[in-house]
Protein backbone atom coordinates (compact mmCIF):
# COMPACT_ATOMS: atom_id res chain seq x y z
CA UNK A 1 0.00 0.00 0.00
CA UNK A 2 0.95 3.40 -0.81
CA UNK A 3 3.19 4.92 2.45
CA UNK A 4 1.48 8.58 2.20
CA UNK A 5 -2.09 6.78 2.34
CA UNK A 6 -1.25 4.89 5.69
CA UNK A 7 -0.08 7.99 7.10
CA UNK A 8 -3.09 9.68 5.81
CA UNK A 9 -5.38 6.47 7.97
CA UNK A 10 -2.90 6.83 10.62
CA UNK A 11 -2.92 10.40 11.17
CA UNK A 12 -6.98 10.69 11.19
CA UNK A 13 -7.52 7.44 13.20
CA UNK A 14 -4.10 7.64 15.56
CA UNK A 15 -6.70 9.02 18.55
CA UNK A 16 -9.04 6.08 18.44
CA UNK A 17 -6.21 3.65 18.04
CA UNK A 18 -3.41 2.29 21.38
CA UNK A 19 -0.29 4.55 21.01
CA UNK A 20 2.13 1.84 21.32
CA UNK A 21 0.77 -0.01 18.52
CA UNK A 22 0.49 2.39 15.97
CA UNK A 23 4.36 1.35 14.58
CA UNK A 24 3.10 -2.05 14.14
CA UNK A 25 -0.44 -1.31 12.78
CA UNK A 26 1.72 1.14 10.22
CA UNK A 27 3.65 -2.30 9.07
CA UNK A 28 1.32 -4.04 8.74
CA UNK A 29 -1.26 -1.50 6.37
CA UNK A 30 1.87 -0.78 4.39
CA UNK A 31 2.00 -4.63 3.34
CA UNK A 32 -1.50 -4.86 2.70
CA UNK A 33 -3.30 -5.05 -0.83
CA UNK A 34 -5.68 -2.66 -2.36
CA UNK A 35 -8.85 -4.63 -2.03
CA UNK A 36 -8.01 -4.99 1.58
CA UNK A 37 -7.50 -0.88 1.89
CA UNK A 38 -10.68 -0.31 0.53
CA UNK A 39 -12.37 -1.77 3.27
CA UNK A 40 -10.25 -0.31 6.05
CA UNK A 41 -11.37 3.04 4.71
CA UNK A 42 -15.12 2.67 6.11
CA UNK A 43 -14.22 1.15 9.53
CA UNK A 44 -15.85 3.06 11.54
CA UNK A 45 -14.26 3.27 15.32
CA UNK A 46 -15.98 4.37 18.88
CA UNK A 47 -14.54 8.01 20.03
CA UNK A 48 -12.81 7.56 23.61
CA UNK A 49 -14.17 11.23 24.67
CA UNK A 50 -17.63 10.39 23.80
CA UNK A 51 -17.44 7.22 25.40
CA UNK A 52 -15.80 9.04 29.09
CA UNK A 53 -18.21 11.67 28.72
CA UNK A 54 -21.01 8.93 28.58
CA UNK A 55 -19.68 7.09 31.56
CA UNK A 56 -19.82 10.33 33.69
CA UNK A 57 -23.21 11.47 33.07
CA UNK A 58 -25.18 7.58 33.05
CA UNK A 59 -21.91 6.11 35.26
CA UNK A 60 -24.16 3.03 37.08
CA UNK A 61 -26.06 2.35 34.03
CA UNK A 62 -23.24 1.01 31.81
CA UNK A 63 -23.98 2.57 28.83
CA UNK A 64 -20.37 3.14 28.00
CA UNK A 65 -19.85 -0.34 28.70
CA UNK A 66 -22.45 -1.62 26.32
CA UNK A 67 -21.09 0.98 23.63
CA UNK A 68 -17.51 -0.27 23.94
CA UNK A 69 -19.04 -4.08 23.59
CA UNK A 70 -18.72 -5.15 26.53
CA UNK A 71 -21.86 -6.22 27.49
CA UNK A 72 -21.39 -8.93 29.85
CA UNK A 73 -19.58 -6.26 32.20
CA UNK A 74 -22.20 -3.67 31.50
CA UNK A 75 -25.20 -6.67 32.63
CA UNK A 76 -22.96 -6.67 35.68
CA UNK A 77 -22.55 -3.51 36.06
CA UNK A 78 -26.12 -2.51 35.43
CA UNK A 79 -26.89 -4.98 38.43
CA UNK A 80 -24.86 -3.83 40.85
CA UNK A 81 -25.79 -0.18 39.98
CA UNK A 82 -21.93 0.39 39.19
CA UNK A 83 -20.54 -2.00 41.70
CA UNK A 84 -22.02 0.42 44.79
CA UNK A 85 -20.39 3.28 42.44
CA UNK A 86 -17.06 1.96 43.11
CA UNK A 87 -16.66 0.79 39.07
CA UNK A 88 -18.25 4.06 38.12
CA UNK A 89 -15.21 5.73 39.41
CA UNK A 90 -12.93 3.04 38.16
CA UNK A 91 -14.05 3.41 34.96
CA UNK A 92 -13.98 7.04 34.64
CA UNK A 93 -9.87 6.73 34.51
CA UNK A 94 -10.05 3.38 32.22
CA UNK A 95 -12.41 4.03 29.95
CA UNK A 96 -10.78 5.75 27.41
CA UNK A 97 -8.08 3.40 27.30
CA UNK A 98 -10.55 0.62 27.21
CA UNK A 99 -11.72 2.08 24.39
CA UNK A 100 -8.52 2.43 22.73
CA UNK A 101 -7.74 -1.34 23.08
CA UNK A 102 -10.75 -2.07 22.02
CA UNK A 103 -10.68 -0.32 18.44
CA UNK A 104 -7.06 -1.77 18.06
CA UNK A 105 -8.67 -5.46 18.68
CA UNK A 106 -11.22 -4.25 15.80
CA UNK A 107 -8.55 -2.73 13.32
CA UNK A 108 -6.02 -5.24 14.08
CA UNK A 109 -9.12 -8.20 13.23
CA UNK A 110 -9.45 -6.42 10.07
CA UNK A 111 -5.93 -6.24 9.25
CA UNK A 112 -5.13 -9.83 9.54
Amino acid sequence: MDAQNVDYFLMANAKFLEDHQIFHIRERLLAMDESQWRMLQFMQFTDPVIVLIVSILTGPLAIDRFLIGDVGLGVVKLLTCGGLGIWVVVDWILIMGITRRKNTEKLMMAIY
